[in-house]
């Protein structure tokens, strides 16, 4: 195993940060901060979330952990959501996001409609974090920039994204580049 310096590790967590671009790191952006350090340095990377924020907190990076009604409320709701290794993930992603939103506006629940707009975002950011990252392999790096678009689109909006994407999945160009998968089909 590799060992690396608590500097090596700490430069990691300011990088990924500055990658993901928040303007507050919540427990939402921790949580992507420490998936994506762990990913980078291995075993080595391994770090509690306290660290993270520690780290964030003493370069001068604003950080607000303490938990959010919201969130908890909705935690079931929204655990393992944004797992999407591939665009046919990436798809049931935004299929259960809009699913959840409907549910949400229909119930007249405001603050879960919130939340969903949330985790829609971080999705955006971690998929442009990723197609960003020099380190991934280009080809993953593509598939990420493609998800960052869909969610950037659904984000625009929800009512006419899935349209979209049907004539998207159709089109030369994605049939082209992403010809070897097949998302998920209406």
């Amino acid at each position: 195993m590799t060992s690396i310096s608590e500097t090596e590790r700490n430069e990691t967590i300011l990088e990924v940060a500055r990658e993901l671009g928040s303007s507050i790191f919540t427990s939402a952006e921790i949580e992507q901060i420490r998936r994506q350090v762990l990913a980078r340095l291995g075993a080595a990377g391994k770090i509690a979330p306290e660290q993270i924020a520690a780290v964030l907190a003493a370069s001068g990076l604003p950080v607000r952990r303490s938990p959010e009604p919201a969130p908890s409320r909705y935690e079931e709701e929204f655990r393992d959501l944004l797992h999407f290794a591939t665009l046919e993930e990436a798809e049931m992603c935004l299929i259960r996001l809009d699913e959840l939103l409907r549910k949400f506006r229909q119930q007249g629940d405001h603050a879960g409609e919130a939340r969903v707009i949330e985790v829609g975002r971080l999705g955006r950011r971690r998929a442009v974090m990723i197609a960003r990252n020099a380190r991934v392999a280009p080809e993953k790096r593509e598939e990420k920039e493609e998800v960052s678009l869909w969610f950037k689109l659904w984000l625009e909006n929800p009512g006419a994204f899935f349209d979209w994407l049907e004539l998207r999945k159709q089109a030369p160009e994605f049939r082209r580049r992403f010809g070897h998968h097949s998302p998920v089909e209406s």
